[in-house]
């Protein structure tokens, strides 16, 4: 890729970042989206930068603009001979969640001994605002485990890169697991990631099925259902729309953990699920809350 495209945004514009794929529809190959936190005294000042393999146009240029309320994009050519996707990533500091380590390839190296690691490689998903949030999902999933929670029965709503997917088989290596995205492109990434990583595709015990879904609208999820944990990072106002039906394929006794909402979101989202009889047994906490709900019969 030979054309770079940057500007500043806030951390909230890079967790709010769409897909690639969404933003370029009409491209064959769109360009790669990474952002990162050039100064840790400024937490909230981050930076994106979009690598195109061609010069990009005004058009593509006022699309990026539209990402950042105060952002100008500055376009830069590249040196050819260097992957700067491989430079950029280098850059994106790892997850540590619990018993849990992911990071790009960059810092396959990095892994401490003992932690179960994953290699998930950058971009949208793994590369800005989803560190806080699946780092939050993974930290509540150790604790669950940790807590003596057994669970034979996994969906995971939403996966993205597929890393909590893997990250519960890893946790309950006995369970089945159904892992699902709205759009195809996660779910070949997460397929993708799944063979990096290890993680056994398919039906049985101790495998992942991964499946194109919107929300539960699936005959797969239907099939597997009633599910004894649901995990859903994913937005504030889906987790409020999805309650209903996340609570019907939920087992007896069973845990949904829902991310993907800010602390002033948490109390909204909380509440549609406390209606429909749930007991809230973790509020989780900072600016990206992680819920833990159950039900109690």
């Amino acid at each position: 890729m030979s054309w770079r495209v940057s500007l500043d945004c806030t951390k909230a514009e890079a967790e709010a970042l769409p897909d690639s794929g969404d933003l370029f529809p009409d491209f064959d190959s769109p360009p790669v989206i990474v952002a990162e936190e050039p100064d840790p005294a400024s937490p909230d000042m981050w930076r994106l930068h979009a690598y195109f393999d061609s010069q990009p146009g005004w058009e593509e240029l006022k699309v990026l603009e539209g990402l950042a309320l105060d952002g100008d994009p500055v376009l830069e050519r590249l040196d050819e001979t260097t992957d700067w996707v491989t430079v950029s990533q280098a850059g994106l500091v790892p997850i540590r969640a619990g018993r849990f380590f992911v990071h790009t390839p960059p810092h396959y190296k990095d892994r401490p001994e003992g932690a179960t690691s994953f290699e998930i490689d950058a971009g949208l998903a793994f590369g800005t605002g989803q560190h806080a949030t699946t780092a939050g999902c993974l930290s509540a999933l150790d604790r669950l485990e940790v807590g003596g929670a057994k669970f034979g029965n996994i969906a995971d709503i939403g996966t993205g890169t597929g890393l909590l997917a893997f990250a519960a088989l890893k946790l309950w290596p006995e369970a089945k697991c159904i892992a699902t995205d709205l759009d195809p492109v996660a779910v070949d990434v997460a397929r993708d990631n799944a063979a990096i990583n290890g993680v056994k595709t398919g039906h049985g015990a101790g495998e992942l099925l991964l499946a194109v879904a919107d929300g539960m609208d699936s005959a797969m999820l239907t099939a597997r259902a009633p599910f004894d944990l649901i995990v859903a990072n994913i937005l504030a106002g889906p987790l409020i729309e999805l309650a209903p039906n996340f609570v019907r394929s939920l087992a007896p006794r069973g845990t949904i953990v829902l991310a993907g909402l800010l602390n002033t979101q948490a109390e909204g989202v909380g509440a549609a699920y406390e209606e429909l009889g749930l007991a809230l047994t973790d509020l989780g906490f900072g600016e990206w809350p992680v819920l833990v709900c159950k039900r109690t019969t």
